[in-house]
């Protein structure tokens, strides 16, 4: 889009807004990171802890798992599978 002002031609940008996800467990207890949808148990993270989602899956219950990623102490990993209803999202 280009707008003029008094002569001069002006560049608005649209910023796109980052999508950020964090841990909301309403149980108030780190939430269990699965090594595949509904597996084994192989990590925990508490809530608060900011997220990526990398996949979507649903087991054969119809329950939605997200397979997460993100930083921890500076590096950044994929950690597994969690309930997808425990990761809350929005625009930054």
């Amino acid at each position: 889009m280009f707008l003029l002002f008094g002569g001069v031609n002006a560049v608005i940008l649209s910023a796109k807004a980052e999508e950020v996800c964090k841990v909301t467990d309403p149980t108030d207890t780190p939430l269990n990171v699965r090594e595949t949808p509904n597996g084994k148990i192989i990590n925990q993270l508490k809530n608060g802890k900011e997220v990526y989602i990398l996949e979507i899956a649903h087991d054969n219950k119809g329950i939605s798992w997200a397979k997460i990623s993100g930083y921890h102490n500076g590096k950044y990993r994929v950690w597994g599978w969690v309930f997808r209803e425990f990761i809350s999202c929005y625009n930054r």
